[in-house]
């Protein structure tokens, strides 16, 4: 039987697209939705530097986030929550190997103009839930990291 995180990490793995939570300055919530490519349970996303979400995790590094799907039955509702910490990633060896992880997922990417203000965020995971109402509705499993 997989351990919740091996579910996690498939699921995160077969998914493009999450929603992302920060809060503002102020502790207004916002919700974003990213790309992100993952290695394992950490998730890495590139954005503006300049953007709400980059100025919100700069001010307040918790972030949580979702990866679902749009499921028409309720009982196969499977997905993932996550609640963690962000971070830029500082390193050029860390970067390439990110940028190439995003090329390959995202091959358009190739279409986006150089942007010298592109940043890339980390977001490590402090709690996880792995949703499945294949099991019961409602049903979650809890991984503390």
């Amino acid at each position: 039987m997989a351990t919740v995180k091996t579910k996690i990490t498939d699921y995160l793995a077969s998914h493009h697209y999450l929603r992302l939570g920060t809060t503002t300055a102020q502790c207004t919530p916002q919700v974003h939705t990213v790309g992100y490519v993952s290695d394992g349970c950490i998730i890495y996303f590139v954005t503006d530097r300049q953007s709400r979400k980059a100025k919100n995790i700069i001010s307040s590094p918790a972030v949580a986030y979702a990866v679902d799907e749009n499921y028409p039955d309720v009982m196969a509702i499977q997905g993932v929550q996550m609640e963690g910490k962000a971070s830029l990633v500082t390193l050029e060896t860390d970067a390439m190997r990110i940028l190439d992880l995003m090329a390959q997922k995202f091959p358009d990417l190739e279409k986006i103009p150089p942007n010298p203000d592109l940043v890339i965020f980390k977001v490590e995971p402090v709690r996880g839930f792995f949703l499945d109402s294949t099991v019961a509705f409602g049903h979650r499993d809890m991984v503390d990291f």
